[in-house]
């Protein structure tokens, strides 16, 4: 079961056929299996990964580091949901280290982005603080090189 969860990790668009294939399985038993992980929640979705810069797409992303104090008898897990409910929020993590979450958002713009961080991310209750890291230019996500650029590296040689 691994090796189809890794194989539809690398290519989400792979057929039961091909899966069944390149797994020596039937396409019966590849589809059964497939259903059971969707039902069981280990597949969570299927995500297409887009180059929006090239699409004309000028929206910012940010990673905030955020402090909390957490809850009695919830931890950090019901300030993480009220976090990861908001629209803007991608990606919530828990962290060990210098602070406890760290929040992925994209926004419109650089106010955008600071306006939800200033009026509804630090407002919420429980928050202490936050550092906000806005990314500029992405090389390398999920694996996947972002422009790769097919170079010859070959030495040029003259006569």
């Amino acid at each position: 079961m691994r090796e189809l969860l890794e194989l539809l990790e690398h290519d989400g668009r792979r057929s039961i056929k091909e899966l069944a294939t390149m797994l020596g399985r039937s396409e019966y038993e590849i589809e059964e299996q497939m259903k059971k992980l969707e039902k069981e929640k280990i597949i969570l979705g299927y995500n297409t990964m887009i180059d929006w810069e090239k699409y004309g797409d000028d929206s910012v992303s940010a990673m905030i580091e955020v402090n909390v104090t957490p809850q009695r008898e919830f931890g950090f897990d019901a300030i993480a949901e009220r976090i990861y409910r908001f629209d803007e929020v991608k990606t919530v993590y828990l962290m060990s280290g210098s602070f406890d979450l760290l929040v992925i958002i994209e926004g419109k713009s650089l106010k955008n982005v600071a306006d939800f961080v200033a009026r509804r991310l630090s407002t919420i209750e429980g928050v202490t603080s936050t550092r906000s890291h806005f990314m500029l230019k992405p090389y390398k996500k999920d694996g996947i090189i972002i422009d790769d650029k097919e170079t010859d590296h070959r030495l040029v040689v003259s006569p």
